[in-house]
């Protein structure tokens, strides 16, 4: 099926749904993010063109400081409109931990999308990962905290 034709099948099916992409997507979609707006695909190009947020910290998972690049979680959702609650976020896996938002702040967490400044590949916890500054305050270094950090992310939506 040719590039057209499958674009205008995903027109047919989804005709009806409120999908809203990112101008100009020259990629395919990393990350979908539900709200009561619909729902909005964002492809790398497209993340990388918000503000970023950088910082260097180490995790439980890595030997080492690294550098962590991305999208202040909580930007993303007042763009989709999700202001209550709690929301579910999901891995390509579709693992799934749930992230209430009177824990989420302007400075953390973030949906990182590079790591040492290059992108991530599947293979080191990309194409996205929610992770916190770990070594900017204790209180994020706990087992909460730590569940809540999911790689692999390609989804997000208000919780059930």
């Amino acid at each position: 099926m040719t590039r057209p034709a499958l674009i205008a099948a995903f027109a047919a099916v989804t005709a009806g749904l409120a999908v809203t992409a990112m101008p100009a997507a020259s990629e395919e979609p990393i990350l979908t993010v539900e709200g009561p707006q619909g729902t909005t695909s964002y492809d790398l190009a497209g993340l990388e063109a918000m503000e970023p947020v950088t910082f260097t910290t180490t995790t439980i998972w890595t030997n080492a400081p690294h550098e962590y690049t991305g999208v202040p979680l909580l930007k993303l959702l007042e763009h989709a409109g999700v202001t209550e609650g709690s929301i579910l976020a999901t891995a390509i896996n579709d693992y799934a931990v749930e992230i209430p938002l009177a824990e989420i702040t302007e400075d953390y967490p973030v949906v990182a999308y590079h790591l040492d400044g290059e992108p991530m590949s599947i293979r080191d916890k990309g194409p996205l990962w929610i992770i916190y500054p770990f070594d900017s305050d204790e209180k994020l270094r706990a087992e909460v905290i730590y569940s809540r950090s999911i790689w692999q992310l390609n989804r997000i939506a208000p919780a059930p």
